[in-house]
């Protein structure tokens, strides 16, 4: 199981359990010493997503910590869902996305649903939609999605930003 995912699952196990935030691996491996934007999507046993937060930039010192809080946040904030109960830890299944820096899309020909996720905002209106999700079957699909989740319709002006993501994902 990669560093990145086994550290999700951790803090995630040990919070439920106990309510306790797990410290960051000390001395830091290198690959998780820098900042970074996360998201951590979770899913039942049966593939069913459980919960999904994230961030855009970068929010804490490190991304051992990110991935920590993300996690977390992913099991207890999403509004969606009811908060996880540790009885549902076992068969999890985490997927971390790390996300690249932003980029301004000034020509949608240049976004690919597939290897882009994109943010589009609009005054204090915004959302997000992560790369190569199954249900999203093209980039106007997807940037129907986004503006809708944006609560922006069809033709409103906005800001369009693509990023891609290093996925990495594993069932507990």
């Amino acid at each position: 199981m990669h560093p990145f995912i086994t550290l999700a699952y951790q803090a995630i196990k040990i919070y439920l359990e106990t309510g306790q935030v797990i410290s960051a691996p000390d001395p830091l491996p290198e690959n998780m010493a820098e900042p970074g934007a996360v998201f951590v999507s979770l899913h039942s046993a049966d593939n069913k997503l459980r919960g999904c937060r994230g961030t855009i930039l970068p929010t804490e010192p490190n991304l051992a910590e990110a991935i920590i809080r993300t996690a977390i946040s992913s099991a207890i904030d999403d509004p969606r869902f009811p908060p996880m109960t540790f009885a549902e830890v076992p068969g999890l299944i985490i997927k971390i996305d790390i996300l690249s820096p932003l980029e301004p899309v000034l020509d949608v020909n240049s976004l690919d649903e597939k290897v882009y996720g994109v943010l589009i905002q609009s005054g204090q209106r915004r959302a997000v939609l992560l790369p190569n999700i199954a249900a999203v079957e093209s980039v106007p699909h997807q940037l129907e999605l986004v503006r809708r989740k944006a609560n922006l319709s069809p033709d409103e002006p906005a800001e369009l930003f693509r990023f891609t993501v290093t996925r990495y994902e594993a069932n507990s």
